[in-house]
C-alpha cells in the first residue's frame, strides 16, 4: 500500500522560506516520478515541480528559480525547498507519486493528504 505524508507547511511572511517533506512508502517501482501539485481555493490543482528516478527536474514557471524539488532515496522522502515565497504561492500542497512525469493531475495515481502553506504580504 502506497503511503505519502507531508509536512513543513506552514504561515511565512512574503520573501520567506519553507521546506516540505513528503515521506513515501510502499512503492516498489524502479522507475517512478515523484511531485509537488497545489491547490489555492476556488482553483484547479496544478504542478509545482517533479523529479523523477534519474533526478531529471520540471519546474512550473511559477516555481523556477525559487523553488528547489530533491529527494533523498536512502530516506524515501521527497522535498520542495521554497524561497522567496510570494502570497500566491499560498495553497494546499500534495505529495503525489506515478509511474512517470504526467503533466495532469489526474494521471497520478497516489496523492498525499497534503500540507497548508499560507504566505501574508
Amino acid at each position: 500500500q502506497v503511503q505519502l505524508v507531508e509536512s513543513g507547511g506552514g504561515s511565512v511572511q512574503a520573501g520567506g522560506s519553507l521546506r516540505l517533506s513528503c515521506a513515501a512508502s510502499g512503492y516498489a517501482y524502479r522507475r517512478y516520478c515523484m511531485g509537488w501539485f497545489r491547490q489555492a481555493p476556488g482553483k484547479e490543482r496544478e504542478g509545482v515541480a517533479t523529479i523523477d528516478s534519474n533526478n531529471s527536474t520540471t519546474y512550473a514557471d511559477s516555481a523556477k528559480g525559487r523553488f528547489t524539488i530533491s529527494k533523498d532515496n536512502a530516506e524515501n522522502t521527497l522535498y520542495l525547498q521554497m524561497n522567496s515565497l510570494k502570497p500566491e504561492d499560498t495553497a494546499m500542497y500534495y505529495c503525489v507519486v506515478g509511474r512517470r512525469c504526467y503533466t495532469r493531475a489526474a494521471d497520478f495515481p497516489y496523492w498525499g493528504q497534503g500540507t497548508q502553506v499560507t504566505v501574508s504580504s
